[in-house]
Protein backbone atom coordinates (compact mmCIF):
# COMPACT_ATOMS: atom_id res chain seq x y z
CA UNK A 1 0.00 0.00 0.00
CA UNK A 2 1.76 3.72 -0.50
CA UNK A 3 2.00 6.27 1.48
CA UNK A 4 -1.15 8.76 0.43
CA UNK A 5 -3.24 5.41 0.82
CA UNK A 6 -1.79 4.82 3.62
CA UNK A 7 -2.62 8.74 5.58
CA UNK A 8 -6.19 8.37 4.25
CA UNK A 9 -6.71 5.26 5.99
CA UNK A 10 -5.25 6.64 9.27
CA UNK A 11 -7.38 9.99 8.79
CA UNK A 12 -9.97 7.92 8.38
CA UNK A 13 -9.97 5.71 11.32
CA UNK A 14 -9.45 8.99 13.77
CA UNK A 15 -12.52 10.45 12.14
CA UNK A 16 -14.62 7.60 13.06
CA UNK A 17 -12.80 7.05 16.11
CA UNK A 18 -13.79 11.11 17.25
CA UNK A 19 -17.48 10.57 16.18
CA UNK A 20 -17.63 7.52 18.19
CA UNK A 21 -17.18 9.80 21.20
CA UNK A 22 -20.34 12.31 21.92
CA UNK A 23 -19.47 15.78 23.30
CA UNK A 24 -22.33 15.71 25.41
CA UNK A 25 -21.58 14.96 28.90
CA UNK A 26 -25.12 13.45 29.79
CA UNK A 27 -24.93 11.47 26.80
CA UNK A 28 -21.16 10.13 27.36
CA UNK A 29 -22.59 9.19 31.11
CA UNK A 30 -24.97 6.94 29.31
CA UNK A 31 -23.33 5.13 26.74
CA UNK A 32 -20.40 4.67 29.42
CA UNK A 33 -22.63 2.19 30.90
CA UNK A 34 -23.78 0.94 27.76
CA UNK A 35 -20.66 0.46 25.53
CA UNK A 36 -17.51 -2.22 25.68
CA UNK A 37 -14.26 -1.33 25.81
CA UNK A 38 -13.77 -4.13 23.00
CA UNK A 39 -14.23 -1.65 20.48
CA UNK A 40 -11.74 0.80 21.79
CA UNK A 41 -9.43 -1.57 22.13
CA UNK A 42 -10.08 -2.85 18.12
CA UNK A 43 -9.57 0.80 17.51
CA UNK A 44 -6.50 1.46 19.21
CA UNK A 45 -4.80 -2.34 18.17
CA UNK A 46 -5.83 -1.34 14.10
CA UNK A 47 -3.84 2.23 14.71
CA UNK A 48 -0.68 0.28 16.38
CA UNK A 49 -0.44 -1.83 13.50
CA UNK A 50 -1.31 0.67 10.66
CA UNK A 51 1.53 3.11 12.82
CA UNK A 52 4.24 -0.40 12.03
CA UNK A 53 2.86 -0.80 8.33
CA UNK A 54 4.25 2.82 7.99
CA UNK A 55 7.17 2.42 9.86
CA UNK A 56 8.33 -1.06 7.48
CA UNK A 57 7.11 1.11 3.99
CA UNK A 58 9.65 3.76 5.03
CA UNK A 59 12.58 1.31 5.78
CA UNK A 60 11.78 0.00 2.63
CA UNK A 61 11.98 2.74 0.81
CA UNK A 62 14.85 4.41 2.20
CA UNK A 63 16.83 0.77 0.99
CA UNK A 64 15.45 1.47 -2.64
CA UNK A 65 16.66 4.97 -2.53
CA UNK A 66 19.97 4.02 -1.62
CA UNK A 67 20.36 1.15 -3.86
CA UNK A 68 19.26 3.26 -6.97
CA UNK A 69 21.70 6.03 -5.64
CA UNK A 70 24.55 3.55 -5.69
CA UNK A 71 23.87 2.41 -9.28
CA UNK A 72 23.91 5.97 -10.55
CA UNK A 73 27.15 6.07 -8.99
CA UNK A 74 28.38 2.98 -10.96
CA UNK A 75 26.72 4.15 -14.13
CA UNK A 76 28.97 7.58 -13.80
CA UNK A 77 31.93 5.78 -13.15
CA UNK A 78 31.08 3.59 -16.15
CA UNK A 79 30.75 6.59 -18.60
CA UNK A 80 34.10 8.55 -17.37
CA UNK A 81 35.94 5.55 -18.12
CA UNK A 82 34.59 4.74 -21.36
CA UNK A 83 35.19 8.42 -22.02
CA UNK A 84 38.70 8.09 -20.96
CA UNK A 85 39.76 5.33 -22.61
CA UNK A 86 37.93 7.02 -26.06
CA UNK A 87 40.42 9.62 -25.68
CA UNK A 88 43.43 7.69 -25.38
CA UNK A 89 42.46 5.66 -28.42
CA UNK A 90 41.84 9.00 -30.73
CA UNK A 91 45.37 10.21 -29.14
CA UNK A 92 47.64 7.21 -30.09
CA UNK A 93 45.71 7.24 -33.55
CA UNK A 94 46.68 10.27 -33.77
CA UNK A 95 50.14 9.87 -33.33
CA UNK A 96 50.73 6.64 -35.27
CA UNK A 97 48.85 8.52 -38.25
CA UNK A 98 50.98 11.21 -38.01
CA UNK A 99 54.49 9.11 -37.90
CA UNK A 100 53.02 6.97 -40.69
CA UNK A 101 52.50 10.37 -42.64
CA UNK A 102 55.79 10.96 -41.99
CA UNK A 103 57.22 8.01 -42.90
CA UNK A 104 55.10 8.49 -46.19
CA UNK A 105 56.43 11.63 -47.05
CA UNK A 106 59.72 10.65 -46.81
CA UNK A 107 59.37 7.64 -48.67
CA UNK A 108 57.88 9.80 -51.35
CA UNK A 109 60.62 12.25 -51.41
CA UNK A 110 62.77 9.56 -51.93
CA UNK A 111 60.94 8.56 -54.47
CA UNK A 112 60.91 11.69 -56.73
CA UNK A 113 64.30 12.04 -56.34
CA UNK A 114 65.08 8.61 -57.60
CA UNK A 115 62.64 9.38 -60.78
CA UNK A 116 64.73 12.95 -61.00
CA UNK A 117 68.04 11.00 -61.00
CA UNK A 118 66.72 8.44 -63.79
CA UNK A 119 65.39 11.42 -66.26
CA UNK A 120 69.12 13.48 -65.90
CA UNK A 121 70.67 10.28 -66.06
CA UNK A 122 68.59 9.51 -69.56
CA UNK A 123 69.35 13.20 -70.89
CA UNK A 124 72.93 13.06 -70.17
CA UNK A 125 73.25 10.04 -71.87
CA UNK A 126 71.44 11.16 -75.36
CA UNK A 127 73.71 13.97 -74.86
CA UNK A 128 77.00 12.45 -75.00
CA UNK A 129 75.43 9.84 -78.09
CA UNK A 130 74.41 12.61 -79.93
CA UNK A 131 77.94 14.39 -79.25
CA UNK A 132 79.73 11.15 -80.39
CA UNK A 133 77.50 10.70 -83.70
CA UNK A 134 77.93 14.27 -84.00
CA UNK A 135 81.68 14.09 -84.66
CA UNK A 136 83.37 13.85 -87.58
CA UNK A 137 83.58 10.50 -89.48
CA UNK A 138 87.38 8.71 -88.45
CA UNK A 139 89.34 7.36 -91.15
CA UNK A 140 90.26 4.63 -89.10
CA UNK A 141 88.06 1.81 -88.95
CA UNK A 142 89.33 0.91 -85.81
CA UNK A 143 88.27 4.04 -84.31
CA UNK A 144 85.07 4.02 -85.16
CA UNK A 145 84.47 0.50 -84.03
CA UNK A 146 86.14 1.44 -80.35
CA UNK A 147 84.00 4.48 -80.51
CA UNK A 148 80.79 2.10 -80.88
CA UNK A 149 81.82 -0.17 -78.58
CA UNK A 150 82.00 2.64 -76.20
CA UNK A 151 78.42 3.89 -76.86
CA UNK A 152 77.23 -0.42 -76.05
CA UNK A 153 78.90 -0.22 -73.06
CA UNK A 154 77.92 3.31 -72.05
CA UNK A 155 74.30 2.28 -72.78
CA UNK A 156 74.31 -1.02 -70.80
CA UNK A 157 75.54 0.31 -68.19
CA UNK A 158 72.73 3.19 -67.93
CA UNK A 159 70.26 0.28 -68.49
CA UNK A 160 71.64 -1.57 -65.38
CA UNK A 161 71.32 1.58 -63.43
CA UNK A 162 67.94 2.21 -64.77
CA UNK A 163 67.10 -1.06 -63.80
CA UNK A 164 68.48 -1.04 -60.45
CA UNK A 165 66.43 2.47 -60.10
CA UNK A 166 63.10 0.85 -61.37
CA UNK A 167 63.38 -1.80 -58.90
CA UNK A 168 64.15 0.41 -55.70
CA UNK A 169 61.22 2.25 -57.21
CA UNK A 170 59.03 -0.56 -57.27
CA UNK A 171 59.89 -1.37 -53.11
CA UNK A 172 59.38 2.21 -52.07
CA UNK A 173 56.10 2.04 -54.11
CA UNK A 174 55.17 -1.46 -52.26
CA UNK A 175 55.87 0.13 -48.97
CA UNK A 176 53.65 3.06 -49.84
CA UNK A 177 50.97 0.69 -50.88
CA UNK A 178 51.44 -1.44 -47.45
CA UNK A 179 51.58 1.83 -45.48
CA UNK A 180 48.61 3.10 -46.82
CA UNK A 181 46.44 -0.05 -46.81
CA UNK A 182 47.54 -0.25 -42.63
CA UNK A 183 46.72 3.27 -42.19
CA UNK A 184 43.30 2.46 -43.86
CA UNK A 185 42.79 0.07 -41.35
CA UNK A 186 43.24 1.83 -38.40
CA UNK A 187 40.83 4.20 -39.74
CA UNK A 188 37.51 1.55 -40.23
CA UNK A 189 38.45 0.40 -36.45
CA UNK A 190 38.61 3.68 -34.91
CA UNK A 191 35.38 4.36 -36.89
CA UNK A 192 34.07 1.32 -35.78
CA UNK A 193 34.83 1.58 -32.01
CA UNK A 194 33.15 4.93 -32.23
CA UNK A 195 30.06 3.69 -33.69
CA UNK A 196 30.02 0.96 -31.20
CA UNK A 197 30.79 3.86 -28.25
CA UNK A 198 27.66 6.10 -29.35
CA UNK A 199 25.14 3.12 -29.52
CA UNK A 200 26.62 1.90 -26.21
CA UNK A 201 25.76 6.18 -24.86
CA UNK A 202 22.53 5.90 -26.61
CA UNK A 203 21.35 2.99 -24.86
CA UNK A 204 22.54 4.01 -21.54
CA UNK A 205 20.93 7.23 -22.26
CA UNK A 206 17.56 6.01 -23.01
CA UNK A 207 18.17 3.84 -19.53
CA UNK A 208 17.59 6.58 -17.83
CA UNK A 209 15.06 8.50 -20.15
CA UNK A 210 17.38 10.85 -21.94
CA UNK A 211 16.88 11.18 -25.42
CA UNK A 212 19.96 10.06 -27.42
CA UNK A 213 22.04 11.82 -30.34
CA UNK A 214 21.76 10.29 -33.52
CA UNK A 215 25.14 11.09 -36.40
CA UNK A 216 23.95 11.69 -39.57
CA UNK A 217 24.91 8.88 -41.16
CA UNK A 218 24.08 5.39 -39.73
CA UNK A 219 27.39 4.25 -40.08
CA UNK A 220 28.74 7.34 -38.26
CA UNK A 221 31.15 8.44 -41.65
CA UNK A 222 30.53 11.63 -43.73
CA UNK A 223 28.89 11.53 -46.80
CA UNK A 224 31.61 13.65 -48.90
CA UNK A 225 34.56 15.84 -47.88
CA UNK A 226 32.14 18.55 -47.40
CA UNK A 227 30.07 16.93 -45.25
CA UNK A 228 33.69 16.21 -42.71
CA UNK A 229 33.72 20.22 -42.93
CA UNK A 230 30.97 20.77 -41.54
CA UNK A 231 31.44 18.36 -38.75
CA UNK A 232 34.47 20.66 -37.97
CA UNK A 233 37.79 19.04 -40.15
CA UNK A 234 39.80 21.19 -41.38
CA UNK A 235 42.92 19.17 -42.26
CA UNK A 236 43.53 18.21 -45.86
CA UNK A 237 44.14 14.25 -46.67
CA UNK A 238 42.94 10.95 -46.81
CA UNK A 239 39.39 10.30 -45.01
CA UNK A 240 37.06 7.33 -45.12
CA UNK A 241 33.40 8.49 -46.07
CA UNK A 242 29.91 6.65 -47.16
CA UNK A 243 27.97 8.33 -49.42
CA UNK A 244 24.02 7.72 -49.61
CA UNK A 245 23.18 3.71 -50.43
CA UNK A 246 26.98 2.58 -51.12
CA UNK A 247 29.36 0.78 -49.65
CA UNK A 248 32.40 3.20 -47.86
CA UNK A 249 35.89 3.88 -49.51
CA UNK A 250 38.54 6.24 -49.16
CA UNK A 251 39.41 9.54 -50.85
CA UNK A 252 41.10 12.81 -51.26
CA UNK A 253 39.93 15.61 -49.04
CA UNK A 254 41.25 19.47 -50.17
CA UNK A 255 39.69 21.45 -47.51
CA UNK A 256 39.78 25.29 -48.37
CA UNK A 257 38.13 28.42 -46.80
CA UNK A 258 35.26 27.89 -49.09
CA UNK A 259 35.09 24.26 -47.45
CA UNK A 260 35.78 20.78 -48.20
CA UNK A 261 36.15 19.25 -51.73
CA UNK A 262 36.54 15.78 -52.89
CA UNK A 263 39.83 14.94 -55.09
CA UNK A 264 38.44 12.72 -58.26
CA UNK A 265 41.25 12.75 -60.63
CA UNK A 266 45.01 14.26 -59.88
CA UNK A 267 48.16 14.23 -62.47
CA UNK A 268 51.19 15.76 -61.52
CA UNK A 269 54.72 13.61 -62.04
CA UNK A 270 53.54 11.00 -64.47
CA UNK A 271 53.97 8.30 -61.77
CA UNK A 272 50.27 6.59 -62.81
CA UNK A 273 49.84 4.68 -66.12
CA UNK A 274 46.14 6.42 -67.20
CA UNK A 275 45.88 4.26 -70.22
CA UNK A 276 43.57 1.70 -68.67
CA UNK A 277 40.71 -0.27 -69.59
CA UNK A 278 36.90 0.31 -69.05
CA UNK A 279 36.77 -2.37 -65.62
CA UNK A 280 39.84 0.19 -64.12
CA UNK A 281 37.95 3.27 -65.18
CA UNK A 282 35.34 1.92 -63.59
CA UNK A 283 36.62 0.58 -60.01
CA UNK A 284 39.36 3.66 -59.63
CA UNK A 285 43.39 2.92 -59.61
CA UNK A 286 46.22 4.91 -58.53
CA UNK A 287 47.65 6.28 -55.22
CA UNK A 288 45.70 8.59 -53.15
CA UNK A 289 48.72 10.06 -51.97
CA UNK A 290 50.20 10.52 -55.64
CA UNK A 291 48.23 10.11 -58.94
CA UNK A 292 45.25 8.32 -59.13
CA UNK A 293 41.51 8.19 -60.55
CA UNK A 294 38.63 7.97 -58.11
CA UNK A 295 36.56 5.91 -60.30
CA UNK A 296 33.29 6.25 -62.27
CA UNK A 297 31.20 4.33 -59.70
CA UNK A 298 32.41 6.23 -56.94
CA UNK A 299 32.03 9.72 -58.32
CA UNK A 300 28.70 8.64 -59.70
CA UNK A 301 27.54 7.29 -55.83
CA UNK A 302 29.03 11.19 -55.13
CA UNK A 303 26.95 13.27 -57.19
CA UNK A 304 23.63 11.15 -57.37
CA UNK A 305 23.23 12.76 -53.60
CA UNK A 306 22.39 15.90 -54.80
CA UNK A 307 23.37 18.91 -56.49
CA UNK A 308 26.98 18.68 -57.04
CA UNK A 309 30.17 21.21 -58.91
CA UNK A 310 33.16 20.39 -60.56
CA UNK A 311 36.09 22.52 -60.64
CA UNK A 312 39.04 21.65 -62.72
CA UNK A 313 42.42 23.24 -62.19
CA UNK A 314 45.43 22.55 -65.06
CA UNK A 315 49.07 24.40 -65.57
CA UNK A 316 51.19 24.24 -68.44
CA UNK A 317 54.63 23.12 -68.76
CA UNK A 318 56.19 26.53 -68.30
CA UNK A 319 54.75 27.01 -65.10
CA UNK A 320 52.89 30.37 -66.22
CA UNK A 321 49.74 29.26 -67.44
CA UNK A 322 47.11 28.67 -64.68
CA UNK A 323 44.03 27.82 -65.88
CA UNK A 324 40.59 27.26 -63.83
CA UNK A 325 36.92 26.43 -64.48
CA UNK A 326 33.61 25.46 -62.74
CA UNK A 327 30.81 23.15 -63.85
CA UNK A 328 27.23 22.09 -62.24
CA UNK A 329 27.94 18.47 -62.60
CA UNK A 330 25.77 15.57 -63.37
CA UNK A 331 27.07 12.04 -63.51
CA UNK A 332 24.51 9.15 -65.04
CA UNK A 333 25.12 5.12 -64.14
CA UNK A 334 26.81 2.86 -65.78
CA UNK A 335 23.72 1.95 -67.44
CA UNK A 336 23.97 5.55 -69.70
CA UNK A 337 27.56 4.51 -69.64
CA UNK A 338 28.55 6.96 -66.86
CA UNK A 339 26.99 9.70 -69.35
CA UNK A 340 28.66 13.03 -68.06
CA UNK A 341 26.25 16.69 -68.25
CA UNK A 342 27.88 19.92 -67.32
CA UNK A 343 26.76 23.21 -67.15
CA UNK A 344 29.61 26.17 -66.80
CA UNK A 345 29.28 28.66 -64.09
CA UNK A 346 29.23 32.50 -65.03
CA UNK A 347 32.21 34.52 -65.41
CA UNK A 348 34.56 31.50 -66.80
CA UNK A 349 36.64 32.96 -69.62
CA UNK A 350 37.82 29.65 -71.26
CA UNK A 351 35.49 25.94 -71.36
CA UNK A 352 38.32 23.81 -70.88
CA UNK A 353 35.31 20.78 -70.84
CA UNK A 354 32.31 20.52 -72.75
CA UNK A 355 29.59 17.96 -73.10
CA UNK A 356 26.24 19.77 -74.75
CA UNK A 357 22.75 19.50 -73.29
CA UNK A 358 22.56 15.88 -73.73
CA UNK A 359 26.05 14.52 -72.33
CA UNK A 360 28.94 12.76 -73.45
CA UNK A 361 29.95 8.77 -72.37
CA UNK A 362 32.46 7.95 -71.28
CA UNK A 363 34.97 5.93 -73.50
CA UNK A 364 37.89 3.91 -73.15
CA UNK A 365 39.77 1.54 -75.96
CA UNK A 366 37.45 -1.82 -75.21
CA UNK A 367 34.03 0.55 -75.08
CA UNK A 368 34.20 3.18 -78.05
CA UNK A 369 31.46 5.26 -77.03
CA UNK A 370 32.33 8.73 -78.12
CA UNK A 371 30.73 10.52 -81.42
CA UNK A 372 33.03 10.10 -83.55
CA UNK A 373 32.14 7.22 -86.17
CA UNK A 374 35.22 6.53 -88.41
CA UNK A 375 37.62 5.93 -84.95
CA UNK A 376 38.01 4.91 -81.28
CA UNK A 377 39.19 8.27 -79.99
CA UNK A 378 40.25 6.25 -76.80
CA UNK A 379 42.43 4.00 -78.70
CA UNK A 380 43.67 6.87 -81.07
CA UNK A 381 44.96 9.44 -78.49
CA UNK A 382 45.24 7.14 -75.20
CA UNK A 383 43.67 7.37 -71.69
CA UNK A 384 39.79 7.11 -71.19
CA UNK A 385 37.60 10.53 -71.16
CA UNK A 386 34.74 11.69 -72.28
CA UNK A 387 34.79 12.16 -75.81
CA UNK A 388 32.76 13.77 -78.66
CA UNK A 389 35.21 14.14 -81.19
CA UNK A 390 38.98 13.10 -80.91
CA UNK A 391 40.22 17.05 -80.60
CA UNK A 392 38.46 18.34 -77.88
CA UNK A 393 40.30 17.69 -74.53
CA UNK A 394 41.36 14.85 -72.87
CA UNK A 395 43.01 15.05 -69.25
CA UNK A 396 43.96 11.36 -68.95
CA UNK A 397 46.14 10.87 -71.85
CA UNK A 398 49.91 10.01 -71.78
CA UNK A 399 52.15 12.00 -69.29
CA UNK A 400 55.53 13.08 -71.05
CA UNK A 401 58.23 12.46 -69.13
CA UNK A 402 60.06 14.99 -70.88
CA UNK A 403 58.95 18.50 -72.13
CA UNK A 404 61.11 17.93 -74.98
CA UNK A 405 58.26 15.11 -76.09
CA UNK A 406 56.22 17.69 -76.45
CA UNK A 407 57.76 18.90 -79.98
CA UNK A 408 56.06 15.37 -81.16
CA UNK A 409 52.97 15.83 -83.46
CA UNK A 410 52.16 12.33 -82.60
CA UNK A 411 53.15 12.49 -78.51
CA UNK A 412 50.69 16.21 -78.20
CA UNK A 413 47.69 14.34 -79.59
CA UNK A 414 48.17 11.06 -77.21
CA UNK A 415 49.41 13.41 -73.89
CA UNK A 416 47.04 15.49 -71.85
CA UNK A 417 45.44 18.85 -73.74
CA UNK A 418 42.69 20.87 -73.90
CA UNK A 419 41.71 23.24 -76.79
CA UNK A 420 40.80 27.04 -76.31
CA UNK A 421 38.17 29.19 -77.70
CA UNK A 422 40.64 30.17 -80.26
CA UNK A 423 41.80 26.92 -81.54
CA UNK A 424 44.81 26.15 -80.48
CA UNK A 425 45.90 23.03 -78.08
CA UNK A 426 47.33 23.61 -74.96
CA UNK A 427 49.40 20.83 -73.29
CA UNK A 428 48.68 20.40 -69.84
CA UNK A 429 51.47 19.56 -67.07
CA UNK A 430 49.37 19.05 -63.77
CA UNK A 431 45.82 18.47 -63.43
CA UNK A 432 43.16 18.60 -60.56
CA UNK A 433 39.76 17.76 -60.85
CA UNK A 434 37.72 18.12 -57.42
CA UNK A 435 33.95 18.23 -56.80
CA UNK A 436 31.82 19.31 -53.67
CA UNK A 437 27.84 20.24 -53.12
CA UNK A 438 26.54 22.93 -54.68
CA UNK A 439 26.57 24.87 -51.42
CA UNK A 440 29.77 25.15 -51.14
CA UNK A 441 28.72 28.75 -53.47
CA UNK A 442 27.14 29.93 -51.25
Amino acid sequence: MKMPQLLILLMTILVHAATAFPTDRRALLSQDKHASWDDVNVVAHGLLQLGQGLKEHVDKTKAQMRDINAKLKAFNGTVAGLQRRQQEQDEALKARSKEEEEERERLAEEVKRQSEGIHTRMDRLEEKVDEVLNEPTLKSNNSENTRVSFIQRLVAAQNRRIDQLVEKITQQQDKLEKQSLYLQTLQSKVAHKRVKSHRRRDEEMALMGEPAEHSKDASGLARDCHDLFVRGQRASGVYRIQPESSQPFNVLCEMTSEGGWTVIQKRHDGSQNFNQLWESYKKGFGNLNGEFWLGLENIHSLSKQGQYVLQVELSDWAGEQQQEARYRLQLDGEEKKFALHLESSSGVQEKILTTGESGLPFSTADRDNDLAADVNCAELLSGGWWFSSCGESNLNGKYPRRPSLLRGQQFRRQGMFWTSTKGQNNSVKTTLLKIAPTTIEQ
